[in-house]
């Protein structure tokens, strides 16, 4: 595994969440979900480095959390881009009525 001592592990993991919450948290709302959206898709790294880790798993316990991370990943990936797009679909110009639809 690692040659970091447990301590040190989890201090980096405490100053990453703390830092990921700071920086969130001085997001405009309006800028908040593109932000989002646009962070999940990033979770292809997510699915890529799952499937390295399943390819070289040796015991149970490492199979089962690489596959458990790979479905999360991909939950987050489908679910980014459906947000995307819906937030995207916002944005789009609807047609034209045509002119018998404006006489009524």
């Amino acid at each position: 595994m690692s040659d970091l001592p447990l301590v040190v592990e989890l201090t980096i993991l405490f100053l990453a969440a703390f830092l990921g919450f700071e920086v969130i948290s001085k997001v405009p709302t309006m800028l908040h979900t593109p932000l989002m959206s646009g962070a999940n898709f990033i979770h292809g790294i997510v699915i890529v480095g799952a499937i390295l880790v399943l390819g070289t798993a040796d015991d149970t316990f490492t199979k089962v959390v690489g596959f458990a991370a790979m479905v999360l990943a991909t939950a987050n990936v489908v679910g980014g881009w459906f947000v995307t797009d819906r937030m995207l679909g916002m944005f789009k110009r609807r047609p034209e009525p045509r002119d018998e639809e404006k006489r009524t």
